[in-house]
């Protein structure tokens, strides 16, 4: 055998096994299709995948059934009156689609509505915002690589066209993290958009290419390790009444609450308790009494959101859960602290013309409320429940009239205590 041959014997199949590879992958065609079923599924599995993708998130929203509902750790706490539940028990004319995990924070959570764009102008959404996540450092490191989407970033910046304060705030703050900087390509591109410089036909059509790649991606593997809670929610619904009435469930809720909880004090879910706070119960002993959450870049990725509902017209309700009270005086958490945060987080809101706010800050202390420590519980939900289900009972609503101000995206305001603002 010649020389040639032996080679092509040798090195053939591999270079064939690429091509078809890189054929799937720039291929324009689809390979997989997302069934009802898959997208059921993906709505409340909170997988990283899912967050990360498009496909699936995106192709839920163009059915017109689902409602985002961006949080984090809140929403993976499923019990009877959680929103899915609710929704599917009562035959709502919505299913929420849970975007946000432990974890997820306001700059993971504008790339994943800019990345729906096309889907979400003009329409309704929930948005959970914790009041943890406005530590000093803001998002860590480590959570914000864990959910960081080079997909999402690059579709981001290929449609920046005008630049103003957001885009700039938006490249400098990505530069930040060595996820998003370990990525040359992408790191060039933001550092020119952070200088307040357009990028070049060129550099879009570069976007395009990397887009054509994780597309594929993630039309190929956005599925995978997803589990949804369909099986939970049926077991959950049955539960509940047939007939929705308000009254009716929070009594239930309470019942549920109280016999969930007998193991401890401070009503948290006796798992819970047990696993998670029994072994370590006395070294959280006044552990908190230094956490604030008054100062922090969180404030200025939370103005990224903002602006983002601003430009797609959309109709926001932005709800803060409290901090269970018998916990934090355990712990020493400040509760004349957290009536501050509400402060800071409502003037931003308010003050921009995002009025549909829920604020639950003073039912810290409600009986069976909250689940475990800082996370929405029995009551809870159906107290969330009560504006949810009347707010997205109709799909459109007067376009609210927004005024946005770039001081939110400033230093000054992320470092202000509350007692400062007029």
């Amino acid at each position: 055998m010649s020389f040639k041959k032996k080679l092509f014997t040798t090195i053939g199949p591999l270079v064939l096994a690429f091509g078809i590879l890189g054929g799937i992958f720039l291929s324009p065609f689809k390979f997989s299709e997302t069934s009802p079923k898959v997208i059921e599924e993906a709505s409340t599995s909170m997988a990283v995948n899912v967050i990360k993708g498009n496909i699936l998130k995106n192709k839920a929203m163009g059915t017109g059934e689902y409602v985002p509902f961006f949080g984090s750790s809140e929403l993976s706490r499923f019990n009877a009156f959680h929103p899915s539940v609710l929704a599917t028990k009562y035959d709502r004319n919505y299913r929420p689609f849970l975007l946000g995990a432990a974890g997820t924070q306001s700059l993971s959570q504008f790339l994943m509505l800019q990345s729906m764009a096309d889907e979400m102008v003009g329409k309704k959404a929930v948005f959970i915002i914790s009041p943890q996540w406005f530590v000093k450092g803001g998002v860590s490191k480590e959570m914000f690589s864990l959910y960081f989407s080079p997909l999402q970033t690059y579709q981001w910046a290929k449609h920046v066209d005008q630049i103003g304060d957001s885009e700039i705030y938006t490249a400098k703050r990505l530069l930040k993290f060595s996820s998003v900087r370990s990525d040359t390509t992408m790191k060039t591109l933001l550092s020119q958009i952070a200088q307040g410089k357009p990028l070049s036909t060129t550099q879009k059509k570069l976007c395009q290419v990397k887009l054509n790649v994780l597309n594929r991606e993630d039309e190929l593997f956005g599925h995978l390790g997803m589990l949804g809670k369909q099986g939970k929610i049926k077991k959950e619904e049955k539960l509940l009444p047939a007939n929705y009435d308000l009254d009716q469930l929070d009594k239930l809720a309470f019942r549920i609450g109280e016999d969930s909880t007998k193991s401890n004090k401070f009503q948290i879910t006796d798992n819970f308790y047990k696993k998670r706070i029994v072994p370590v119960q006395n070294s959280l002993k006044g552990s908190q009494k230094d956490f604030d959450y008054r100062q922090s870049p969180e404030f200025g990725d939370f103005q990224l959101f903002l602006a983002e509902v601003a430009r797609l017209k959309m109709d926001v309700l932005f709800v803060i859960p409290p901090v269970n009270a018998r916990w934090s005086e355990y712990t020493g958490l400040s509760t004349e602290m957290l009536d501050q945060f509400s402060l800071k987080i409502n003037k931003q809101l308010k003050d921009q013309g995002f009025d549909n706010v829920l604020d639950f800050t003073q039912d810290r202390g409600e009986d069976y409320f909250m689940e475990d420590t800082i996370h929405i519980g029995w009551r809870g939900w159906v107290a969330l429940d009560k504006v949810v289900a009347p707010f997205l009972a109709e799909p459109e609503s007067e376009r609210p009239n927004y005024h946005l101000n770039s001081y939110y995206f400033s230093k000054e305001w992320k470092k202000l205590r509350p007692s400062e603002i007029n």
